[in-house]
């Protein structure tokens, strides 16, 4: 059963990157000023839920003592076969987050689509990435977040069948506390504390019922 509205904020990449970006990435990259302010905004919001992904080097290094000053928690959603290389987080990194108090969740083996896999590569993805992550900091994993925003049915199916406790997605709407399927408002690089504000507090109905509308035809795809 669902409860309140929630807002999921998530942020990617802040500052410069340490590794060649994949196409697109770089729009989800933000300079640690940009970074301070909407985390000033967002911290005012009722019901705001803060996650971080792709388990990025700038996660620990720009990211936790701006969340810690000001009293915030957040989620981060790694890449179990990006742990150790080049301007990601460590191992000891990740268990650093963990130190802090931050909560840890998957977001798979290495960030490709989970719609159209096979049967091996499902498991690696969703399974073994999963068993690292846990291994690593001693714990269960309960969450997910999906590489890309991508998804349909068949990957919904397999996530519950997996006992995942809740499944978040970039589809830029509220969600409800309680929720199993959780969209989340992406941070981009042309983001501002303003724009975030007037369209996560200020969304019209028609935009929402648009985000909406294709959240449901990605689950029944």
């Amino acid at each position: 059963m669902t409860g309140t509205r929630v807002l999921n904020i998530c942020f990617h990449g802040i500052g410069t990157p340490r590794r060649p970006l994949e196409p697109g990435e770089s729009a989800y990259w933000i300079s640690a000023e940009a970074y301070l302010r909407i985390l000033d905004e967002v911290m005012t919001w009722p019901g705001v839920r803060l996650s971080f992904d792709d388990g990025n080097a700038s996660d620990l290094a720009l990211g936790v003592d701006a969340l810690e000053e000001r009293g915030l928690h957040a989620t981060f959603f790694v890449l179990a076969g990006r742990l150790g290389t080049a301007g990601s987080l460590s191992p000891d990194d990740v268990l650093e987050l963990r130190r802090r108090g931050m909560t840890l969740g998957t977001h798979g083996m290495d960030h490709r689509s989970w719609r159209g896999m096979d049967p091996r590569t499902a498991r690696v993805e969703l399974v073994d990435a999963r068993a690292r992550l846990a291994e690593l900091i001693g714990a269960s994993v309960e969450e997910a977040a999906l590489p890309r925003g991508e998804y349909d049915r068949h990957v919904l199916r397999r996530l519950r069948s997996l006992g995942y406790a809740a499944v978040h997605t970039s589809d830029r709407r509220s969600g409800r506390t309680g929720a199993w399927l959780q969209p989340r408002f992406s941070v981009r690089t042309v983001d501002t504390a303003a724009s975030l504000r007037a369209e996560v507090l200020h969304a019209s109905r028609a935009a929402w019922a648009a985000s909406w509308a294709k959240g449901l035809v990605k689950r029944w795809r």
